[in-house]
């Protein structure tokens, strides 16, 4: 009788007990699940407006050293085709250095797509050069370069660019 008496009394305490328990487990870590949340979100709040800025940098980059607008920018009168190339690289490396920190900040895809755009523009202003005499004027020399990019089936930058583009659009 002894033994029952205290079954009695026990098992419904152990019962309460662990009904207490698994529902402070529960609370805790619903708490902690809250806490993470508002972590990330807190975290979000800060890291996308970054991240934007630097797919917003690398668009940016990337229009710059289209040969279009390197071309505008670069190109100066009487100046020779040697000149123009030599300026034209230099403009691109100073450009990529300046940009070289947003990697952080995009996928590595999107990186990557970068520097190949980045690549292939000094590849093309490389091969226009040449086939062009470097003692002739920047003009020709800049002509090359366009008639080059018209054969191109893809705009060196413009894989890049719609990359970037595209994952700029899964923010929203």
């Amino acid at each position: 009788m002894l033994l029952a008496d205290i079954l009695k009394i026990v098992l419904p305490s152990l019962l309460v007990f662990l009904a207490g328990y698994l529902a402070v487990a529960r609370m805790l870590s619903n708490e902690a699940d809250r806490r993470k949340a508002d972590r990330i979100l807190a975290n979000q709040r800060i890291s996308i407006p970054i991240r934007l800025q630097a797919y917003e940098r690398l668009v940016l980059f990337l229009e710059r050293i289209s040969p279009e607008s390197l071309i505008v920018r670069v190109n100066q009168p009487n100046i020779d085709a040697k000149t123009l190339q030599s300026a034209l690289l230099t403009t691109i490396r100073a450009e990529w250095e300046h940009n070289l920190s947003q990697q952080l900040y995009i996928s590595n895809e999107a990186w990557e797509l970068t520097r190949n755009a980045k690549g292939n523009m000094i590849k093309l202003i490389n091969i226009c050069a040449e086939r062009v005499d470097p003692d002739a004027p920047s003009i020709v020399f800049s002509q090359k370069i366009l008639e080059l990019m018209v054969e191109l089936e893809h705009h060196p930058t413009s894989i890049a660019i719609a990359q970037l583009k595209k994952e700029v659009g899964e923010f929203f």
